[in-house]
């Protein structure tokens, strides 16, 4: 799959296989395509900076819909403008989203209250993913997860330099991404979305070494995100599947053709 570049919108290309995504009962490694939403549109961020950003369509919908007929078992849906201003802001685009598909969402982005959960999640989210409400209202988050149990409620650890970032990784904290991770899960959690910043978006591959170390020092289900940028990664992310490292995000390597879907469906299918 490959998507035409846009300073104002595209659209999905054609696709040429199916993503062919286990299903829950199977052991081997999901790839989750990533909808990021800015102003209502498909984009993808360069380390996740605003100012440097690419649309690769207008319709977040219609993109859910190629995802969804490819096969995927679930969305990697992000609120980017949440992230930014501290609230959710793309609520029309995730309801239309939802009418779209029936495949689970996971969702993140701005969403710092107990209401801000509840809302996504009867707005039809399957998962809600929190960041920086772990930094700043810890006690905010214990609530949610004697709330919600299982992985309905995850913790998106976002990475810079080995060290936490919050507020849509603009604002740096001293905390250690490991002994974070440690932390939140003895309070309950059980999945992170561990993400490095400076491969986010750039194509040079995941940041195996942190991945490892962190899924080793924590003992958490790691779901891999930044720098995917071809079949190579997959396979390389995949040898850290007995570690807990179970699933990863694709963005831009899908939408740029750098991972054509039929290249996607041997990591997917159970067959390394």
């Amino acid at each position: 799959m490959s998507v035409a570049r846009s300073s104002g919108g595209g659209h999905p290309g054609p696709l040429h296989c199916a993503i062919c995504l286990p299903s829950a009962e199977d052991p081997s490694m999901w790839v989750l395509p990533a909808i990021d939403l800015k102003d209502g549109r498909c984009v993808r961020l360069l380390h996740g900076r605003a100012d440097r950003e690419t649309v690769y369509s207008t319709d977040p919908a219609a993109m859910a819909r190629t995802f969804a007929a490819a096969g995927a078992a679930m969305l990697h849906v992000v609120d980017l403008d949440g992230a930014f201003h501290g609230k959710p802001e793309n609520t029309a685009a995730l309801r239309a989203i939802r009418a779209a598909v029936k495949v689970p969402i996971e969702w993140g982005g701005g969403l710092r209250t107990l209401e801000d959960l509840q809302r996504m999640l009867d707005l039809g989210v399957d998962a809600v993913i929190v960041g920086t409400l772990a930094v700043r209202q810890p006690k905010l988050l214990e609530q949610a997860l004697a709330r919600y149990t299982g992985e309905r409620v995850q913790l998106g650890i976002d990475v810079r330099d080995g060290k936490v970032a919050v507020s849509g990784w603009v604002e740096d904290t001293l905390l250690d991404a490991v002994a974070f991770g440690r932390t939140w899960k003895e309070r309950g959690i059980e999945r992170v979305v561990f993400t490095d910043i400076a491969r986010d978006g750039a194509l040079t591959g995941p940041n195996l070494a942190a991945i490892r170390a962190f899924a080793e020092g924590t003992g958490l289900r790691v779901t891999a995100s930044g720098g995917v940028s071809g079949p190579a990664d997959l396979e390389a992310l995949a040898a850290l599947e007995p570690l807990g490292v179970d699933r990863v995000i694709v963005g831009k390597a899908l939408y740029e053709g750098a991972l054509p879907l039929e290249r996607v469906r041997p990591f997917t299918a159970g067959t390394l």
